[in-house]
């Protein structure tokens, strides 16, 4: 169920920057110019679009997938993710120090768990950019920013990933397809080095990009 991979991977970041110091609040991450802190402000960001979408108006039917909302278009154009940028760092600054980011996080993360748990499987909601989605289709773009800034976070804090299993799999499985792990065999790659080179966390080599050209790999649009 994607509502408990979201669970999961929010409560993994919840504990991991739980207890950092200011110094490691203000590291820079490659997500420039964001720093830890303003990165977690991204992603309170990025979660709390959820409950004006559940008060909204319900589409009448879903028109786009997960697959599809990562489509390149104007959502991802220099001027939206200027935008993007300095919305959480206007919603970061307005926090008092660490503890109140995580506070703020945990607390929005939890209303969108509890909201969308009273809703029905098949509960469309429109999102933002006015595309139709099922509501699990949309939680699992959720997931995959909770699970691929994670990896921004604790490289940026010099950590090992607390990637969950569970966000991870449906991550690679939205990227791949049902049959990801025969897909990652054939690459030769683990599901982290996988979700590091498909998301330009980590580079390609020469020898990478045949193998994904000959196995028909399509990467997703991500800001």
């Amino acid at each position: 169920m994607t509502l408990d991979a979201f669970r999961l991977e929010a409560e993994s970041l919840s504990r991991a920057v739980a207890d950092l110091s200011e110094p490691e609040w203000n590291r820079p991450t490659r997500c420039e110019p964001w720093t830890v802190r303003e990165l977690l402000g991204h992603l309170r960001v990025a979660v709390a679009w959820l409950p004006g979408m559940l008060a909204a108006e319900k589409p009448d039917q879903a028109e786009i997938s997960a697959v599809e909302y990562y489509r390149p278009d104007e959502r991802f154009a220099a001027q939206t993710n200027s935008a993007r940028i300095d919305l959480a760092r206007d919603h970061a600054a307005g926090l008092s120090d660490g503890a109140a980011v995580v506070a703020d996080f945990t607390a929005t993360w939890q209303l969108v768990d509890d909201r969308c748990r009273a809703e029905r499987e098949d509960r469309v909601v429109r999102t933002r950019h006015g595309d139709a989605m099922l509501l699990s289709q949309f939680l699992l773009t959720r997931v995959v920013e909770l699970a691929v800034h994670g990896l921004d976070l604790a490289d940026a804090l010099g950590r090992a990933p607390w990637m969950t299993p569970r966000a991870g799999d449906a991550v690679t499985e939205l990227m791949l397809g049902r049959d990801w792990q025969n897909t990652l065999r054939e690459l030769g790659w683990d599901q982290l080095e996988f979700l590091r080179k498909a998301t330009g966390r980590q580079p390609l080599e020469p020898a990478d990009v045949t193998r994904v050209d000959q196995l028909g790999v399509r990467w997703l649009t991500l800001g």
